[in-house]
């Protein structure tokens, strides 16, 4: 069953979309499961178990040229900034199998006291302004820490964070655009990278390829040596390999664990009731964690090219067509879970989530982001008694495939 209709059901550029996906997602997989845009030349999955089939099919619906719908981000080049998650094998389990002798889960576990020494240092701050009124939790807290830790890991030095830290804005905002008020907006319709976000990925590059070689000169204890040091059979890493990953992690490491704390704050501020439990009981904070990665994903579309052909719901899809996943769309799927439009924490999720993908693309970084995001909102909860969103004021960044806020002001009641 199949879709097309005069105004489309799915276009990820338009505004009313990104305000509220969940109307049009619902349509999407009662009336069209497969559903074609013509215009914009793309296919698209919406119900849970299509989209996690999806996941797991990476034979067929391939990684090679990217997963972003986006021009600019598409094609043959998109290993270079996205490294191995725009490969397939053998070259993607090649890359993968090497950085993750640097990434490896006992490097995340021995990161944490920093990441709370570094979420500490950034709550002082926006709860000392927070005594004079509203406080931005996307700019004082969930838009600094991501980035911190990622530079924390990589061996970036103190001194050099704040400009790295903008770069990696200029990047994450890539589908915006400034205004004099400071709040960013991507122009309505616009389909590819802005001038700007292109010039803060050559800087990042730039920053990234001294360092690298800085680090070949004088080895640390931090990733970029291990990335570096990492060898198998013979086998190790090229600089640009290194440099393609490092990019990974400020585009899909800092951008969507940033999301992930202000939709979390976001949904718990409109569920307060919800949020009861954690306040008494901290120890809840993983399961608020987990039902905000279901309820509302950062990372809401992913592209795959179809190799070959595909045969879905009777209809064949020609090799080399673009077919979006929706995990967003997967979450709210009544089909997969009860009463999916209401956020449950301590609801049962498990293997259902699909925020990380599954199969041989799962993230990486997964263990990473569930960490910082349980440190963030432990150590904030340690700190405060209440919070309210100011939500005339939150501004949603406007992006094809990455859902929250680019600002989200709030009182806080300090403990």
């Amino acid at each position: 069953m199949t879709l097309q209709i005069d105004k489309p059901l799915l276009d990820p550029y338009d505004y009313d979309f990104h305000e509220d996906p969940y109307p049009y997602y619902k349509r999407l997989r009662d009336e069209a499961p497969l559903y074609r845009n013509e215009e914009l030349g793309f296919w698209a999955l919406s119900r849970h178990a299509d989209v996690h089939q999806g996941f797991r099919n990476s034979t067929t619906l391939s990684n090679k040229y990217g997963v972003s719908l986006d021009p600019a981000s598409r094609g043959p080049h998109a290993s270079k900034t996205m490294s191995f998650l725009a490969m397939d094998d053998p070259a993607h389990l090649r890359l993968r199998t090497l950085v993750s002798k640097g990434f490896t889960p006992r490097r995340i576990r021995e990161l944490e006291p920093r990441v709370t020494e570094i979420a500490t240092r950034h709550l002082d701050t926006m709860l000392e302004q927070a005594t004079s009124g509203t406080v931005d939790y996307v700019d004082e807290f969930a838009g600094k820490l991501p980035m911190d830790v990622i530079s924390e890991l990589m061996g970036v030095p103190d001194p050099d964070r704040a400009h790295v830290r903008a770069w990696a804005d200029g990047v994450m905002h890539r589908h915006v655009r400034a205004w004099a008020d400071g709040v960013m907006h991507r122009d309505d319709g616009v389909t590819d990278v802005p001038p700007e976000a292109i010039e803060a990925s050559l800087n990042l590059i730039v920053y990234y390829q001294e360092m690298v070689a800085e680090r070949r000169k004088k080895p640390t204890d931090d990733l970029t040596t291990a990335l570096l040091e990492a060898e198998i059979d013979g086998d190790r890493l090229t600089d640009d390999e290194i440099l393609g990953f490092m990019f990974l992690m400020v585009i899909a490491g800092n951008e969507t664990t940033t999301k992930l704390l202000a939709n979390a704050a976001f949904w718990g501020h409109k569920n307060p009731d919800q949020l009861t439990s954690v306040y008494a009981d901290p120890s809840r904070v993983p399961l608020w964690v987990e039902e905000t990665l279901r309820y509302d994903t950062s990372s809401q579309i992913l592209a795959r090219t179809v190799a070959g052909e595909l045969t879905l719901y009777d209809t064949t899809i020609p090799d080399g067509d673009v077919l979006l996943l929706l995990p967003g769309s997967g979450h709210r799927d009544d089909r997969a879970f009860d009463n999916p439009d209401d956020f449950v924490i301590g609801r049962d999720i498990g293997s259902k989530l699909l925020s990380f993908g599954s199969g041989a693309h799962f993230c990486l970084g997964a263990h990473l982001a569930r960490m910082e995001a349980r440190v963030a909102l432990t150590e904030l909860f340690n700190r405060i008694k209440g919070f309210q969103v100011d939500e005339a004021n939150s501004v949603r960044v406007h992006s094809s495939n990455v859902r929250g806020f680019a600002h989200l002001p709030m009182t806080l009641e300090v403990s």
